[in-house]
């Protein structure tokens, strides 16, 4: 192989220069030529050479010599094509179009009656144009002299004793029997007299001779042999008749191929195949109106297993683009485009498809669009990433926001299958944007269509913060969505992309918006978000399961209480209230003192209380008296100390935390009946929403105030009693600012009786009513009966 490709290099470098590269070399059997593969040095097109070397057979000159003549005058669909022709004294080159001998395919059987009938119909169309149009005999028909086009269709060569019955010295008559293996393709005429005696007969007896041979080998896959004429095996019955008069000893009463072709095109002939019909309407698809193209795409998609694939992609695949890209083919055309196109390698697919596929999406046919996108998924393996992302996809978001639902809708669903040739930025820019579009179109099918695509487009997405605040918004807002299947997909979407969200996300936005649906009032909604629930609830229970218990460190812990905890703290105290209790008893558990509580008048600096008339004193030290809990806890809930104004701070802790509480109790709504902090440490009237006016007052230390008594008295008397219930408050004196008082019953003193007990309060925001306690109460000295004058 490698000697005789550097004998032909050597040999073309000598000679006239031949624009194709020889290939590998091809066997064929009884003829005169080798076959090489070879391609176009210009374009890199396939090619076939074949070639004579004039040197080892000058005999045969004249043969190969009339075949290449033969060959370039002849022109016929059916006889092979040549491109260009070399001749030296030392070789012939014949380059034509690439073509593999059909011996190879009948040998290993590998063509069906179907597809053997529609060759043989065109052989015999070749033959007849030969004998009747040409006035020539071939002389040289035989299964070697056939050949299959990168099309599937079936080509005539072997032309070397190919001649006009016009001419004289037609080599036919002169060597006609130095052809390979001339003895068994000879007609029995030929045999006993030789080829002179055809001018005595019809003309095309010896082609019909030749072509029954032809037959014969095709349907048995084998050479033919002398014993095996005329026998009839293998060759379908309705085919025996003719195929015996070709055979005919007789040359005058032998059946001619055109003759032959003729009875097989009669209705129920062996050649009236939808096959054969398919083949002749094809180049005239694009005349047909709709509804013989209709008709005729059904019968080709019935006969798709007996034509080769190569004359689907070669002949057929051509004539349907042209239907469908300028002949109004329409979907339907498309459809067998699609299925054609679904045999190419990914380079053929390039080749012929690509292009074509890239201008119909930029038709504004919604037809052509719709069907283009229904079957995108079989195209999207075939097509190049940089073409999707660069040139089909800019002209398919034109879909998005079409006025055809049906458009919409499908431009949506093909998101999911070609979002794996989009570039990163496409889908996280552009793509983004049209989704969120189509999430509020006015169709429901669409947004639950948009809903579902996300959900599955989700890990391709950019991995950012982008990505969660997209997917966040859309599933939340599709969960308020008035159509049942709209809300189910959400939830969907949410439990297949849990792990997509922060923990935080998941406990502050995914859960809220999950929380309605459990009363859905659908129960394919309530079941999902109950599942969808479940999800994310165990994910934050694993998360939080890793938190520690507290934020802060131990020495901070250590430093805020001020000692070690005690009872009652979280440490040790499991209680629902334990919290409440420790939170106050941490804070005195360092304090010491008589506890005392301050007049309305005390110095926030701790100043001493002392009466207006009496002289500033020395300040006494009294001991130490520890005060027990128990003593500590009945005195902070009794509720009977006198009021404070001044706030210290842990009034002000407590206060706030009365303003969050009322926050809360307006999102939750009120429970009303818990009420073990309906006694506040500190009065209600401590709290003041906006600034006042200083306030001078009395400031008596405790002790009773005469001058003031007395004139409250005398000021009582000018006036008439009011009845019980609605007497007035009556305002202070001595520099005094007259205020509000709220009157309440209560004992004071031991066995002085009830009383109307007036107390002093500041405006206030809101007033918190006092307990009424009808507990006798211990007898108290000093305190009570300063209280009585205040």
């Amino acid at each position: 192989m490698d000697f005789l490709k550097s004998a032909v290099a050597s040999a073309i470098s000598k000679g006239p220069s031949f624009p194709y590269t020889f290939g590998d070399r091809v066997t064929i059997d009884q003829s005169i030529w080798t076959l090489y593969n070879g391609t176009r040095k210009d374009d890199g097109s396939d090619c076939s050479i074949f070639t004579f070397d004039i040197t080892a057979s000058r005999s045969r000159l004249p043969l190969a010599r009339n075949a290449v003549r033969k060959m370039r005058t002849l022109r016929h669909p059916g006889v092979l094509r040549v491109h260009d022709t070399v001749e030296t004294d030392t070789y012939i080159y014949v380059a034509t179009e690439r073509v593999t001998p059909l011996e190879w395919s009948a040998r290993r059987k590998s063509l069906s009656a179907e597809t053997s009938k529609w060759g043989l119909h065109t052989v015999a169309g070749t033959l007849s144009f030969i004998n009747d149009e040409a006035s020539s005999v071939h002389g040289n028909v035989r299964l070697t002299s056939v050949y299959t086009s990168q099309s599937g269709e079936w080509r005539l060569g072997g032309f070397e004793i190919l001649s006009s019955m016009k001419e004289d010295d037609a080599i036919i008559y002169s060597m006609g029997s130095i052809t390979p293996d001339s003895g068994k393709y000879t007609p029995p005429e030929v045999g006993k007299s030789g080829w002179d005696v055809i001018k005595r007969h019809p003309l095309s007896a010896t082609d019909s001779y030749g072509f029954a041979l032809l037959a014969f080998e095709v349907f048995n896959g084998c050479l033919i042999s002398s014993d095996s004429i005329g026998q009839t095996k293998n060759i379908p019955p309705c085919m025996h008749q003719s195929y015996k008069r070709l055979l005919n000893t007789n040359p005058k009463a032998r059946l001619s191929v055109s003759h032959f072709r003729e009875q097989g095109r009669r209705s129920s002939g062996f050649f009236d195949t939808p096959l054969i019909k398919l083949s002749e309407g094809m180049e005239s698809l694009g005349l047909k109106s709709d509804g013989e193209r209709e008709e005729f795409l059904s019968e080709l998609d019935e006969v798709a297993n007996d034509f080769p694939e190569e004359y689907f992609s070669a002949k057929v695949l051509p004539e349907l683009l042209k239907s469908v890209e300028f002949g109004g083919g329409g979907p339907k055309v498309f459809a067998s485009v699609m299925e054609i196109g679904g045999k190419l390698s990914d380079e053929e697919y390039n080749l012929k498809l690509t292009p074509v596929i890239v201008r119909l999406f930029a038709n504004p046919d919604r037809a052509i669009r719709v069907c283009l996108l229904d079957h995108l998924p079989s195209m999207i393996e075939h097509l190049p990433q940089k073409i999707v992302n660069d040139k089909i996809f800019p002209q398919m978001v034109t879909g998005f926001a079409d006025l055809a639902p049906l458009v919409r809708e499908q431009t949506v669903k093909a998101v999911l299958t070609i979002i794996t040739k989009l570039s990163d930025r496409t889908v996280n820019g552009e793509l983004l944007k049209h989704l969120a579009k189509t999430s509020n179109d006015e169709q429901p099918g669409i947004r639950t269509n948009t809903t579902i695509c996300l959900g599955k487009i989700a890990r391709s997405l950019g991995v950012n913060q982008t990505r969660q605040k997209v997917l966040i918004a859309a599933f939340c807002r599709s969960l308020r969505d008035p159509f049942v299947h709209a809300r189910n997909a959400a939830l969907l979407a949410l439990a297949a992309t849990y792990d997509l969200f922060n923990e935080d996300d998941c406990a502050t936005k995914v859960l809220p918006a999950l929380c309605p649906l459990l009363i859905d009032k659908e129960k394919l909604v309530r079941d999902q978000a109950s599942k969808t629930f479940d999800i994310y609830i165990q994910r934050i229970r694993k998360h939080a399961s890793t938190l520690p218990d507290t934020a802060l460190t131990s020495s901070a812990t250590t430093a805020a209480n001020g000692a070690m905890p005690r009872i009652g703290t979280p440490q040790n105290d499991t209680g629902w209230a334990g919290w409440a209790i420790s939170s106050f008893t941490n804070k005195l558990a360092t304090a010491s003192g008589e506890m005392q509580a301050k007049p309305p008048n005390a110095k926030a600096n701790g100043g001493e209380l002392r009466p207006s008339s009496v002289p500033p004193t020395t300040k006494t030290h009294k001991p130490v008296v520890s005060n027990s809990v128990s003593q500590l806890h009945k005195q902070a809930f009794t509720g009977s100390a006198a009021p404070v104004l001044a706030r210290t701070t842990t009034d002000r802790f407590f206060s706030e935390a009365q303003d969050e509480d009322d926050e809360l109790d307006l999102a939750w709504g009120d429970a009303g009946e818990d009420s073990f902090f309906d006694a506040p440490l500190q009065p209600e009237a401590a709290i003041e929403p906006k600034p006042l006016v200083p306030v001078s007052k009395f400031d008596d230390g405790g002790e009773p105030d005469f001058e003031g008594w007395l004139k409250a008295q005398a000021e009582a008397k000018a006036k008439p009693p009011l009845p019980k219930g609605l007497s007035k408050p009556s305002g202070l004196t001595n520099g005094r600012q007259n205020a509000k008082r709220s009157t309440t019953t209560g004992q004071v003193g031991s066995g002085s009786g009830a009383k109307k007990l007036a107390n002093t309060a500041i405006p206030a925001s809101k007033v918190t009513p006092k307990v009424i306690d009808t507990k006798p109460k211990e007898p108290s000295g000093e305190d009570d009966w300063g209280d009585a004058w205040d």
